[in-house]
Parts: structure tokens; sequence; C-alpha cells
């Protein structure tokens, strides 16, 4: 692997420097976070090995953005924070986090912990599986990937249009009903509205619209969803 990446978000510009600057000697690349409204699109722009979070942050705290990022990357995720109880401790890594740095720290644990988890997620202690994937006819659905195969053209995918597809694929020719979409994109189905899953289908669906892809996702009424093959990708 080349130079592997970090993402700092951390909003105390002299904390955010010194980190950036020691990682650098390191020969890691480095991006800190510049617009704590659009932490999403910076991750996706810079799509980052690892994840420096702080939790005390303008607009949303780093438990709210733990919770994004984890429907959009299995990447580390290492909270630095001045918080110190055991309860923030606890929220962390409930929330999604890998691991939880104290501030003040220093600077060689925190390397040393960036080694440890690089390593667990990428090197030599990575687990050695096959890659996960569904197929039905010329689709084929690569999880870890979050990537559509169909035919030539590799389409990208955010988490939970890979999860809608994965159960349409994994079903095919079946109906997948919508509760059973519901319990998979959604821990807790009680807070969903109604809306939601609808919003999510349709993205979908406009993403195999947008790749010119002929299969398409059919609404059975009173039931739920159905994958149907293009004629060229059966």
């Amino acid at each position: 692997m080349g130079e592997q990446r970090i993402f700092i978000v951390e909003d105390d510009a002299k904390i955010a420097s010194l980190l950036s600057d020691t990682l650098q000697k390191y020969h890691y690349q480095v991006e800190t976070a510049k617009d704590f409204d659009r932490i999403l699109e910076e991750f996706a722009a810079f799509d980052p090995h690892l994840i420096l979070l702080d939790i005390n942050l303008p607009s949303y705290d780093g438990y709210y953005w733990c919770r994004q990022l984890r429907q959009q990357t299995t990447c580390p995720i290492l909270f630095i924070s001045a918080r110190s109880g055991e309860m923030d401790q606890v929220f962390a890594l409930e929330n999604g986090g890998d691991d939880f740095i104290t501030k003040p720290f220093h600077y060689e644990i925190v390397l040393a912990k960036i080694r440890s988890h690089l390593r667990r997620a990428y090197g030599e202690y990575a687990p050695k599986q096959e890659e996960r994937t569904v197929r039905a006819g010329r689709l084929v659905l690569y999880m870890e990937r979050l990537e559509l195969h169909c035919r030539e053209t590799e389409i990208p995918l955010q988490k939970k249009e890979s999860t809608i597809l994965e159960l349409l694929i994994a079903a095919y020719p079946k109906v997948v009903t919508r509760e059973q979409l519901l319990e998979e994109l959604w821990d807790d189905q009680a807070f969903v509205d109604e809306n939601t899953l609808n919003v999510n289908m349709a993205r979908v669906r406009k993403k195999l619209t947008d790749y010119s892809v002929q299969s398409f996702i059919e609404t059975v009424r009173g039931a739920g969803y159905r994958l149907i093959l293009g004629r060229e990708e059966q």
C-alpha cells in the first residue's frame, strides 16, 4: 500500500496543525476538516484509511459524525478528546469508534495506536478472507468495496444503497418486504419515518438509471420490492 491517508476532524486549529505536521513527518498523507457542516463530503473526497475524530465540534458532535461516517466506511475511527469520563469512552465505542485517546496526549501514543489500527485493518494483521459477493445474472455486488458491477461497468455505492441491493440480489427473483429492508437498514424501526425507505429506494433506482443499468426495482403493491433483471443482464 502506498502513502496512507489520515483525515483529522478537530476544530482546535493548533492541535489539528500539530497532529498534521507530526503525521506528515512519518510519511502519512493528511487532510484536516475545513467545513464542519460538510464532514461527509470532505471524507468522501479524501477517502482516508483512518480518521481522528474530536467529540466537541461545531454544529454536531463527534458521536453524530461517527454514526454518519459508519454508514459509508469501515475504516478505523479513533476519537481524540479532552473528555475523560468512562461514559464518554463508552459512547464513543458504541457510536462506531474503534479507540479513544484522551487529551492531552503524547504523540508517540497517537502514532502507536494509528499504526496498530492500520495494521489490523490493512496490513499484516488484517483478516485474510475471501471478498463477499452476491450476484444475480450479470449483476455482481461487492459488499466490502461498496461497488456494483454490471457487465463492464463499476458503480460506486453508499452504504444504504449497497444494503438495499444486497437484499434484492440475494432474494432474486423473490420479493423483499418493506419490513425486511427496514430491519436491515435501521436498528430501531420505531423511529423511522415511512418516507425514509422511499427516499433511499429512489436513490438506488436513480443510481441504476444514471449508469444505464437495464435491471430495475419493481414495487410490488402491498408486499415490498423485487429485482427485475434486464434482458442483457440475465
